[in-house]
């Protein structure tokens, strides 16, 4: 995925949209923030999540993230070559290490999410 091809939550997380499939995964700014990963928790199939709902959590020597969902829709598949491997997401948070794919629930419309210009000014303006 290209990064400015995706769009940003300010919980750190992005969403890619075809048809009614939602890739979703953390940015490259939060793997790097959070360093050294060592633990991942993703949902099982079919579990139906509200957009801003957490749907796991990911955690570093340093801390421990709760994730969230930008959409609403019903988890089809979770990323579970993370669990044993990690570095996936660490080298390419959009790519191999994408976290979920959802079917978006029918008649939802995702708001609130930024381009890529728009979350590096947000991220920019945190504290980190």
């Amino acid at each position: 995925m290209d990064p400015n091809s995706v769009q940003y939550a300010k919980s750190d997380e992005w969403v890619s949209i075809s048809g009614d499939v939602a890739t979703i995964g953390i940015s490259d700014f939060a793997v790097k923030a959070l360093t050294d990963l060592v633990f991942i928790e993703l949902p099982k199939a079919g579990c139906q999540l509200k957009a801003g709902d957490s749907f796991g959590v990911v955690e570093s020597v340093k801390a421990a993230s709760d994730m969230y969902s930008p959409v609403a829709g019903e988890v089809i598949e979770s990323n579970s070559r993370l669990v044993d491997d990690l570095g996936k997401l660490s080298d390419d948070p959009f790519g191999a290490g994408w976290l979920l794919k959802l079917r978006v629930a029918p008649g939802t419309t995702p708001a609130g999410l930024m381009s890529r210009a728009e979350y590096e000014q947000h991220w920019a303006t945190r504290a980190h």
